[in-house]
């Protein structure tokens, strides 16, 4: 995928050196045609929960120390698990890398930025406008302009409907961490195309560790290396980092970015379930209300992907 654009179901991944060519984006088959969903279902799951724990240990580490924390564990993980090759790369692989880091790094530590200012929900919930936003811009077709809108109303719900009694600097950072967002979802999927297996997630991480490592230290200094902080920098670094970007980025190579984009509109939800769980804080009837309506969306292009690619497919046969 070379732009947002590009992202229709007709778009193949790679194939040659990064093994047999896989089906095509968006052109589901069989009984695993959810298979790509469920990807990204479970990485919305852990990134939330991750998030959630990740509020906890700010008083402890500060907005920069968990994001420096959450990035160098999930980065030294990922090295270790899938020992990228360093050789053999072009200078485009490189640069698709390195840009995926600068995404990465960016959408994390704005997102943080945030969520030491506004509640989670509403920070995700801003956010969010960045996949769907994308969803729309990569999209050629009407009926996920329709999805897209759902998903809009059930985010503003959400929150409320309306920011105005919010930190207006964390409103400004979640719309940022949203922009980058939407840059990662792009980037992830040039990645996997461009690199085999979680070889160009492990780079990318390692590249968005080394650019914040400095920030981390400057705001948290000798708090980074008590056992305690460690620890559930750890683990959020798995929950929040490890589990989802490599769910996702699998989930890419199967999914065209506008419909992956749309389910991006289930992050409020799961972020509002999060905070129910870890935080206390309990989901209203109209909070109920913007859940149902996201999933709805969600689902909506969900089963509109699929009923395209069936009815290509049908084609095909007859």
């Amino acid at each position: 995928m070379t732009t947002p654009s590009a992202a229709t179901p007709s778009t193949t991944t790679g194939a040659g050196r990064h093994g047999p060519a896989p089906t095509p984006a968006g052109v589901p088959r069989g009984r695993g045609s959810l298979g790509p969903v469920g990807l990204v279902l479970a990485g919305g799951v852990s990134v939330q929960f991750g998030g959630a724990l990740a509020v906890t240990l700010m008083p402890r580490a500060g907005a920069l120390g968990v994001v420096t924390l959450r990035l160098l564990v999930a980065a030294i993980v990922l090295m270790v698990l899938c020992r990228p090759r360093l050789r053999g790369h072009s200078r485009a692989d490189w640069g698709t890398v390195i840009v995926f880091g600068v995404a990465m790094a960016a959408m994390n530590g704005l997102f943080y930025q945030s969520v030491a200012r506004i509640p989670l929900g509403p920070a995700v919930t801003l956010e969010v406008l960045g996949p769907l936003a994308l969803s729309v811009l990569a999209s050629r077709r009407a009926v996920n302009l329709v999805w897209a809108g759902l998903a809009l109303a059930g985010v503003f719900l959400l929150g409320g409907g309306g920011f105005s009694s919010l930190d207006p600097l964390g409103v400004v950072f979640a719309l940022g961490a949203g922009a980058m967002w939407a840059a990662y979802i792009v980037f992830s999927a040039r990645t996997g195309r461009r690199f085999p297996q979680a070889d160009g997630l492990a780079l990318a991480m390692g590249v968005a560790a080394v650019l914040f490592l400095p920030l981390g230290v400057a705001e948290s200094g000798a708090k980074l290396l008590d056992p305690t902080v460690l620890g559930l920098g750890a683990a959020v670094a798995v929950l929040s980092s490890v589990l989802p970007y490599t769910l996702e980025l699998l989930a890419l190579r199967r999914l065209p970015a506008s419909t992956f984009a749309v389910l991006m509109s289930l992050e409020p939800a799961l972020a509002a379930s999060a905070g129910f769980l870890i935080l206390g804080q309990a989901l209203s009837a109209t909070e109920a209300a913007a859940i149902a309506l996201v999933i709805a969306a969600s689902m909506g292009a969900v089963r509109t992907q699929v009923g395209r690619g069936r009815t290509k497919g049908a084609g095909a046969v007859s």
